[in-house]
């Protein structure tokens, strides 16, 4: 029986909770994965000797037998409606756990007046989990994910079309992540409570790159000329209707809406890239290449052939058939808040304070966003 601790994962068959998960257990620590249901993924974490927990992270009743016998865990909310809550039920149980330390997944845009709703609610999560002192908290601050791109990647590949609203194809505006590179970050800090409470990291992916760069990467990847267009975010939203990822909720694309702006403002290129992955996960980061190399090589449905391409053709006639979500609605139906005065990140002088680049890979240049925090929970 191992003598570490036993660590709560929770989304743990999601895009960072499955390979953080599995990177705990390859390090020998007995890992708790709560997940939504039994599938192929949580199969898989069972299998590689995870503790399989089936509940619902929204009810505060099975987040509390969660976390029996738990002393870490990593908070990560679903990309969904209803973020705030989930994470009020964690934090909630969490207290009365006596946790001894959380890592917790926030946003690079996280900041108090953001036009987006999820965006603030990751800012008040931020918060709350500070509110006791007791308990150590790693900040994971992730910016535009290497998955996003992944979304569009049958088109590239059986159209050589990578289209995004990204703005111009030349302008350097993101350094991607890879979900294994977050993993590693998050994993080294749940392994050492003591050198990472108090800190906030930024994983990115080695270097920044324009959405062209973007493009040619994911050609070399799957052998085929591949180009970028930036589209409108009608068009956007019209795709995401048409052909909905798993995940897709119409609450969580009015918020995609938010960020594809955010990112033509340039405000993922910020401090990008840091050196957070090498220092603290403990590894090279992924290239993009290599990160769709990888996806490709495990979906047989991404190589060429007629048939392929004949139903990439049908699926854009249907894009452009498809008439897009009405975004205000939506938020109107769903209740969404709304503030009179909503800031992107950079017109916040607070969040610019605290987002500072790293000249020199210290990681320093976060320091301030936990103590800013504590100051206002306190």
């Amino acid at each position: 029986m191992s003598s570490r601790p036993k660590i709560l994962v929770t989304s743990a068959a999601g895009k960072t909770g499955l390979p953080t998960t599995l990177q705990l257990l390859e390090k020998g620590y007995p890992v708790r994965a709560f997940v939504r249901r039994l599938d192929r993924r949580s199969q898989a974490l069972e299998r590689a000797g995870a503790e399989v927990f089936v509940g619902n992270q929204y009810a505060l009743r099975d987040m509390q037998a969660a976390m029996q016998g738990i002393k870490r865990a990593y908070q990560c909310a679903p990309t969904a409606p209803n973020g705030l809550h989930f994470n009020a039920v964690f934090i909630a149980a969490a207290f009365e756990a006596g946790l001894e330390h959380v890592v917790t997944l926030s946003q690079w845009l996280s900041s108090r007046d953001h036009p987006s709703l999820f965006t603030r609610e990751v800012y008040l999560s931020d918060m709350l989990i500070r509110a006791r002192p007791d308990i150590g908290v790693t900040t994971v601050n992730v910016g535009w994910f290497a998955d996003n791109y992944l979304m569009v990647l049958d088109m590239a590949a059986h159209l050589g079309l990578f289209a995004m609203p990204l703005g111009d194809g030349d302008v350097k505006t993101n350094a991607p992540p890879s979900s294994d590179d977050i993993a590693s970050v998050v994993v080294a800090a749940l392994c050492d409570p003591a050198s990472h409470a108090g800190k906030t990291y930024r994983p990115t992916g080695p270097e920044l790159m324009s959405p062209n760069e973007i493009a040619t990467a994911m050609g070399k990847a799957l052998g085929r000329r591949v180009r970028y267009r930036n589209i409108s975010e009608k068009m956007m939203l019209k795709a995401l209707k048409a052909h909905p990822p798993s995940n897709y909720s119409e609450a969580a694309v009015s918020q995609l809406k938010i960020y594809a702006d955010e990112y033509r403002r340039g405000t993922f290129a910020v401090n990008a890239p840091t050196n957070d992955v090498r220092k603290i996960g403990g590894r090279e980061p992924k290239t993009f290449e290599t990160i769709v190399r990888e996806t490709a090589a495990e979906r047989a449905d991404l190589r060429p052939s007629f048939a392929r391409t004949l139903r990439a053709l049908a699926g854009f006639m249907k894009l452009l058939a498809t008439t897009p979500p009405d975004l205000p609605a939506i938020e109107a139906v769903k209740d969404f808040v709304q503030l009179n005065d909503p800031q992107f990140s950079q017109q916040d002088p607070d969040w610019q304070a605290i987002h500072q680049p790293d000249l020199d890979g210290s990681g320093e240049h976060l320091a301030g966003v936990s103590a800013k925090l504590q100051r206002v929970t306190a």
